[in-house]
């Protein structure tokens, strides 16, 4: 399943979301969680019932966590679940979203050197694929 993510794309701060201890401090998971849930309404990347089952579906396969836990999240930890997995992927890039290189992503997506979930899509927007 793709989620239109070019808002959160274009104005989000990855590093909010998605940082180490190394580079925020000890408390960078708590920070970054909490950062997450806090703007998981201004990034609403989960928004339909279908979605969010993607979403449980997707993340089950981690295998970090018992099927009962994600059923129990609710839809604003399960959209800041989301935010964190995405500002990952932005990050793991070492491109700025303002001048990113769809060629560069590509290339390393196409090298094994990234994951490659996200993608411009024909009408200029960046969608994220979650799924198989």
């Amino acid at each position: 399943m793709e989620l239109n993510i070019t808002k959160f794309f274009h104005e989000a701060a990855p590093m909010d979301y998605s940082a180490s201890v190394a580079e925020i401090g000890a408390d960078a998971g708590r920070a970054t969680w909490q950062a997450a849930c806090d703007d998981a309404k201004d990034f609403p990347l989960l928004t339909t019932d279908e979605q969010r089952e993607a979403f449980r579906a997707h993340v089950k396969g981690f295998g970090a966590w018992s099927a009962d836990e994600i059923g129990a999240w609710s839809d604003t930890e399960l959209n800041a679940l989301c935010i964190q997995m995405i500002a990952g992927d932005i990050r793991e890039t070492g491109m700025n979203t303002d001048v990113f290189d769809w060629q560069e992503y590509e290339a390393q997506a196409h090298a094994g050197m990234i994951a490659g979930r996200m993608f411009r899509g024909d009408d200029g927007e960046v969608y994220f694929y979650i799924g198989d």
